[in-house]
């Protein structure tokens, strides 16, 4: 026995309610990104099945029938009811902890939030990570990681998704010779002293030192030893060297005595999710389809 209803097309149902928004199949059929012929005929295989018509057709676009008007909320009803079942099947099969690690001064608070009310039956946990954590994805410690790349340690088992770019300023002191210049290249910085990092892979300190040069001479390098950002921050703030941060990084707006110039003509930084690759976890799409995408990714910072 056929049950009403049973072989209903729940995509049928979802162009129906797009036609009905916007009132017309041309900006309907833009919006789902299809053409606007085939949006026409898959409403019509919707109205022989349900027995009805949907619309009136007219030269300013289309009109719902009372069956139409009739049909819109139970439709839309029956969307979100198909939506919330499947989250509700998929967080009884998916893992019921999640933990995402991030570093330095990056703000991940709106995607976690988006995050677990999609899935508010999941332990999803945040954790603040040393930026040159290589360890915290292999040994499991977190699931996924919010970070700036190039990543300062190998990234052949991960997986990297972008989730928006940043461009990068120089960092020096509020009387240095470049301060309060509307922007500055490579070419200025000829003289300027660099931090070195020898513990991180070759292509992060590349990155992070502008090298190769376009004239091929080598960065010049600082003698000085350091444990944390912070140190790097005072010896810039000392004028004993120069840094390069991401224009999103706001450390350095933090510190008294400090500047920052844009730097013209240089790759940006990559905001990224790094995953294990063999990691099949569905809470990694939801999360990266919880950031907002581009430019408004790094405004909304």
């Amino acid at each position: 026995m056929r049950v009403p209803g049973s072989d209903l097309d729940l995509r049928l149902v979802g162009y129906f309610t797009a036609v009905a928004e916007h009132a017309n199949f041309g900006r309907a059929a833009a919006v789902l990104h299809v053409a606007q012929p085939s949006l026409s005929r898959r409403i019509q295989r919707l109205e022989e099945h349900l027995g009805v018509r949907l619309f009136d057709r007219t030269p300013q676009g289309s009109r719902l029938t009372e069956a139409g008007r009739a049909f819109q909320p139970q439709a839309q009803a029956l969307l979100q009811a198909a939506h919330r079942a499947e989250l509700t099947a998929r967080d009884a099969g998916a893992p019921r902890e999640f933990t995402i690690g991030y570093v330095e001064d990056l703000v991940i608070t709106h995607a976690v939030r988006r995050l677990r009310q999609q899935h508010p039956a999941a332990r999803i946990r945040t954790r603040y990570l040393e930026w040159n954590d290589a360890r915290a994805l292999t040994d499991r410690r977190v699931d996924a990681l919010v970070a700036r790349a190039p990543l300062p340690f190998p990234t052949d088992r991960l997986r990297l998704a972008e989730l928006w770019s940043e461009p990068r300023v120089l960092v020096v002191p509020a009387d240095h010779r470049l301060a309060g210049r509307e922007s500055v290249t490579v070419d200025d910085l000829g003289e300027e002293v660099f931090p070195q990092c020898p513990n991180a892979v070759p292509q992060w300190s590349d990155f992070a030192r502008l090298e190769p040069r376009p004239d091929g001479a080598p960065a010049r390098s600082a003698p000085i030893d350091y444990e944390a950002f912070e140190d790097k921050l005072d010896l810039a703030a000392e004028g004993r060297m120069v840094l390069i941060l991401a224009a999103g990084d706001r450390r350095p707006q933090l510190r008294p005595g400090l500047t920052t110039v844009p730097i013209e003509g240089i790759d940006p930084v990559r905001v990224v999710l790094a995953t294990r690759t063999a990691d099949t976890n569905p809470l990694i799409e939801d999360f990266l389809n919880a950031w907002p995408s581009g430019e408004d990714a790094f405004r909304s910072r």
